[in-house]
């Protein structure tokens, strides 16, 4: 069978403008890329940051004990006037110790008889009279006395309240003739001729202080500022807080232990500064947008303080470099920036 195929003069011209359209398409002109993007910029340079630090502080006493009996026992003299200087090894109270004070005689009695035993069989050892276990067990004896005695001196001791210190007595908070034990509180003793003030550092903050460095402190109810001086820091940073303890000492009698008062550290560094809308943030790093060769280029940056005139830079520019300002939220790694100006 014999196949005859025809086409229709609309079906070639539907072929011939595909044609046409298919050659025209291939000389298509590319698109134009994308303008590059106006920008401001500023010139790196070193400029010295100053700022100042608040941070808060307790004051203590350069010394303060809680006076509290050693044994139990009634109180058979008291003498903690409140309020009142006293100096050390001033007896403060004494605990009734008439049964010790009764051992002790009887120690000495029976010390004195062991002592002339000794000297008698010491003697008769000497022409043999007696033998050697002899008077050994008495000088055993002598020396058992002797030992007694003094358990008695120092359980006796333990009954007496002294002041360990110079300084100024608390508020009295028991009065003579009282059951008191080790438990009791009697009183507080403390030196207030020099104040310490412990205070919490952050450890972003740690290079602020050290040993013998100046600080500034102010209570809330005082205008003018006092200088206290770095004593101590804590060697270790507190795992829970993360700041660091530190402790200086103020030779004045102007605060009272346990006031709340605000502590000022100066912060003077040469470093650059860069706006605060030139700061990228992300949650791992800090960016900033750099010019380089026409491009953009982001740099991670170490930031540190923060104040009014913007960020510093601790690390990851250069003085020289050109730093994006203005314009950063239109910028893409690589892409073209043309600058409009540099400004301060």
């Amino acid at each position: 069978m014999k196949l005859n195929i025809y086409f229709s003069p609309l079906l070639l011209l539907l072929i011939g403008m595909a044609a046409c359209n298919g050659k025209s398409g291939s000389g298509k002109k590319p698109g134009k890329e994308r303008p590059p993007v106006v920008v401001d910029v500023m010139i790196a340079a070193e400029t010295e940051v100053s700022s100042e630090i608040e941070v808060n502080g307790s004051v203590l006493s350069e010394d303060m004990i809680e006076l509290r009996p050693e044994v139990s026992g009634r109180l058979t003299y008291l003498n903690i006037p409140d309020g009142m200087q006293v100096e050390a090894g001033t007896v403060l109270a004494r605990i009734n110790d008439a049964d010790l004070q009764a051992q002790l005689k009887q120690q000495q009695v029976q010390l004195d008889l062991a002592e002339k035993t000794e000297s008698r069989l010491r003697q008769l050892l000497e022409v043999n009279g007696v033998d050697q276990a002899t008077y050994d067990a008495a000088l055993t004896q002598l020396n058992l006395y002797r030992a007694n005695i003094g358990v008695l001196n120092a359980q006796i001791d333990k009954t007496v309240i002294r002041a360990a210190f110079n300084g100024t007595l608390g508020l009295r908070q028991v009065s003579e003739g009282a059951f008191v034990s080790p438990s009791t509180l009697i009183g507080t003793l403390q030196r207030t001729d020099r104040i310490k003030i412990d205070f919490s550092v952050p450890e972003v903050y740690e290079k602020l202080v050290s040993p013998g460095q100046t600080v500034e402190i102010r209570t809330s109810d005082q205008t003018e500022r006092l200088t206290a001086t770095v004593k101590a820091i804590e060697p270790q940073i507190n795992t829970s807080t993360r700041n660091l303890k530190v402790r200086a000492v103020l030779s004045s009698q102007k605060l009272v232990p346990g006031a709340f008062v605000k502590v000022y550290l100066n912060n003077k560094s040469s470093n650059v500064v860069v706006p605060t809308n030139a700061i990228i943030p992300d949650a791992m790093s800090n960016q900033v947008v750099l010019v380089k060769n026409g491009k953009a280029l982001y740099a991670d940056v170490e930031t540190g303080i923060r104040n009014a005139n913007g960020v510093e830079i601790r690390s990851g520019l250069q003085p020289g470099d050109s730093v994006v300002v203005s314009g950063v939220l239109f910028t893409r790694p690589g892409a073209p920036l043309k600058v409009r100006k540099v400004v301060e």
